[in-house]
């Protein structure tokens, strides 16, 4: 399955190149909320809100309301995540809160699955060099992404993997890395980094991992 993305930064629609230079950015909302009406899933992340330099709260509110969206970008509790499904989100997306004082957090984890239920629940894991990064990809860890997959699996309904290394790149995604991720867990896997033709789309397909795709849609080089 083909996951279109919406990256808000500063009140508008913007690609990054590995999560820091910004290579494209757009404020036409409607035509990209016309274009993406149809697909059953899209993500939506609040940037500025992962960084830590504000927030695209309105943009995030009429965008659920219109959208079949996972939403995420600096969740940290669960208030937050309560206040987004409250919104119209589907399922919200929890990064970095995920982590804490370098350890996996599951008590959160736990809590979220109790409070929101894992079926509106994604987890994302970010990873640079093999390690998972956080706080908007600017910090590292020592911790392994395919740990807190293990970890972590019975308290949502789906991973969302992103490969920094590649993100914004339009130069491919690991296939080695996406069926190892795929099998160690039954939840749905939702790989992002890289991602540029829709035969690569299909390719994940068919290994039982769905894409999340920005860039290669916003330049054009994917229908």
């Amino acid at each position: 399955m083909l996951i279109p993305s919406i990256d808000l930064m500063g009140g508008k629609i913007v690609q990054l190149i590995q999560g820091e230079k910004k290579a494209l950015e757009f404020d036409n909302f409607e035509y990209w909320i016309e274009r993406f009406s149809t697909f059953p899933l899209v993500q939506l992340i609040d940037l500025d809100a992962a960084m830590g330099r504000g927030n695209n709260r309105e943009l995030i509110a009429m965008i659920c309301r219109r959208l079949p969206c996972q939403t995420g970008g600096g969740i940290r509790d669960v208030a937050r995540a309560s206040e987004l499904l409250a919104l119209g989100a589907k399922r919200v997306i929890f990064g970095s809160a995920l982590l804490k004082d370098g350890a996996i957090n599951t008590p959160l984890a736990i809590e979220a699955a109790e409070t929101q239920g894992a079926q509106h629940l994604t987890f994302a894991i970010d990873s640079r060099n093999g390690k998972v990064s956080i706080q908007g990809w600017k910090e590292s860890t020592n911790v392994d992404p395919k740990d807190m997959i293990r970890t972590l699996d019975q308290y949502c309904s789906a991973f969302l993997y992103t490969h920094i290394d590649t993100e914004g790149t339009m130069t491919g995604f690991p296939m080695e890395v996406a069926r190892e991720l795929a099998g160690i867990t039954t939840k749905q896997m939702i790989v992002a980094g890289g991602i540029r033709s829709r035969a690569e789309v299909d390719q994940l397909d068919a290994i039982g991992v769905d894409a999340v795709v920005g860039m290669a849609i916003y330049t054009g080089a994917m229908q």
